[in-house]
């Protein structure tokens, strides 16, 4: 099997795994259509803030599980084939598993923005990168309460991060595959930024709303 088969083979194995829409999926069991409410995306954050912590941590929870899932599957089908690789073929994986939630063909592509996915990526593929994500991304939202301004922010700090480990040579991949890499890093950096457009907008113009746990859960409260 080729590299380039295999590539293709992790991005469907991780759309079909991003697919599976947590938030929309624990909304219908709870008669809400989480894409109605709130921004009108189906991801962690509108679903704490529509329906309450509760259905925003299992949100979070299930979104971060689907990327590891994802590339545990790639991991183990190719890390014997392609030891040097596997790491590029589980960012494959990961990316898919956000296009899947981001763009689910059976809702029409309309999903989330992929941030716990890209959470649950960065998770599984190098855990060190993970702690400093999470460091920014709770110290911004501290202080500005601003969790798109956060999540932002969390995708340049990975690809910084993706190009300092690699070119440190921390990250077990091929030097020829190194460019291809940060490339597919680049990929999700831009993805993540581009579904916060509109938050880029309201930040800009002082109109972003704040996030606070006294109005979370709106639905949950009527």
């Amino acid at each position: 099997m080729s590299m380039v088969l295999a590539r293709g083979i992790c991005i469907v194995i991780g759309y079909c795994l991003g697919m599976f829409q947590t938030g929309y999926i624990y909304g219908k069991l709870h008669h809400v259509d989480i894409r109605q409410h709130g921004s009108g995306n189906a991801g962690a954050t509108n679903t704490l803030r529509t329906l309450g912590l509760k259905a925003g941590l299992i949100t979070f929870i299930g979104d971060l599980g689907k990327a590891i899932l994802s590339m545990l599957i790639a991991w183990l089908i190719f890390h014997e084939r392609y030891p040097q690789g596997v790491m590029l073929l589980e960012m494959y994986a990961g990316f898919g598993t956000v296009l899947g939630h981001n763009f689910p063909a059976y809702l029409k592509f309309k999903g989330g923005k992929g941030i716990a996915c890209t959470a649950g990526f960065i998770l599984a593929f190098y855990p060190p990168m993970a702690i400093l994500c999470l460091l920014l991304f709770i110290v911004v939202v501290a202080v500005t309460r601003y969790v798109s301004l956060g999540s932002i922010l969390v995708m340049f700090c990975f690809f910084i991060q993706l190009v300092v480990f690699g070119q440190l040579g921390y990250l077990r991949v091929a030097p020829e595959l190194m460019v291809e890499m940060y490339a597919v890093g680049a990929l999700f950096a831009i993805m993540g930024i581009w579904r916060h457009k509109a938050n880029i907008k309201r930040l800009l113009s002082g109109t972003e709303n704040k996030f606070s746990f006294k109005k979370s859960g709106n639905l949950e409260k009527k």
